[in-house]
């Protein structure tokens, strides 16, 4: 299977959360992938939390409820261990749908609401930093 190659920024869709054309960042640096939501909390059994993506109204505060989650650990850059979310879902880059774990994190401080990690880069991209929407690109010109 070859390598596709992917810049430092990109757009993707989320098809199962309905969300597209949403920015993202490439962290070779960050282990998981994090999409950024707010008021996240587990009742009935249930995670409920909301998206958020000022450059997306429709999405800016869209609510969402999960069966299916897990909560892991992840240690940030400057070593401190928290615990987190996680859903299983899926990303649509490059004309092509992958299943994606992302956690869920407030990344309100941060220019990209969701970060992409080495767990799903690994074996299907090989990043190169001077590039970005090498994916969003190719959909318009397909268009």
């Amino acid at each position: 299977m070859s390598k596709k190659i992917i810049g430092r920024i990109d757009k993707a869709d989320f098809p199962d959360l309905h969300l597209e054309d949403i920015a993202i960042k490439i962290d070779t640096g960050a282990y998981t992938s994090s999409i950024h939501c707010e008021d996240i909390h587990e009742e009935n059994n249930q995670l409920h939390c909301k998206f958020l993506d000022k450059e997306h109204p429709d999405y800016d505060h869209k609510a969402f409820v999960f069966d299916n989650y897990n909560t892991i650990t992840v240690r940030s850059s400057n070593g401190i261990a928290q615990k987190r979310y996680e859903i299983k879902s899926t990303i649509k880059i490059f004309g092509k749908t992958y299943k994606i774990s992302l956690s869920l994190s407030d990344r309100k401080e941060m220019k990209f609401p969701v970060l992409i990690g080495r767990k799903f880069l690994n074996n299907k991209f090989i990043v190169d930093p001077q590039l970005k929407d090498i994916s969003f690109n190719a959909q318009q010109r397909s268009l």
